[in-house]
């Protein structure tokens, strides 16, 4: 029971939901950000670059095969294509570049408008061991009127 009262507690945090809320905001911007690599930034670079589409970008490890068979019978099964798929990469770096920058500027926004804490001063130095004997002697001085 003290572990759910914990756990309640912990959720219930202000944080946790924050955590959440940004959790699922950046969930729907990235699928902005890739939309707009995919969609609307890569196309006109493949164009100036010779009509190439970048997610068709691989090298190509070992070809595909159908499946062989004799027939009802499989001689042979398929294989799969082995590549390296770069130019989708190259489109998730461009992602990562674009997310990773507006979140930098974000982050610049946000400290901009946090107040700056002023510096608290610095507690006076105490006071030296002549001005500590001056006060005792100031003291008793009194004390004898």
């Amino acid at each position: 029971m003290k572990l759910l009262k914990e756990f309640k507690a912990f959720i219930m945090k202000g944080n946790v939901l924050d955590l959440a809320v940004a959790v699922i905001i950046a969930t729907a911007f990235k699928a902005i950000v890739t939309s707009f690599v995919k969609d609307v930034l890569m196309p006109p670079i493949g164009m100036l670059l010779g009509g190439v589409d970048f997610a068709d970008l691989k090298l190509v490890l070992k070809e595909s095969s159908e499946a062989v068979m004799n027939g009802d019978q499989v001689v042979t099964p398929a294989v799969s294509e082995v590549a390296i798929s770069y130019g989708l990469w190259i489109n998730t770096m461009i992602d990562f570049v674009i997310i990773a920058f507006a979140i930098f500027i974000i982050i610049k926004a946000y400290n901009k408008t946090q107040k700056k804490e002023e510096e608290a001063p610095a507690p006076p130095p105490a006071p030296s061991t002549e001005e500590v004997l001056l006060t005792e002697i100031r003291d008793i001085l009194k004390e004898k009127k």
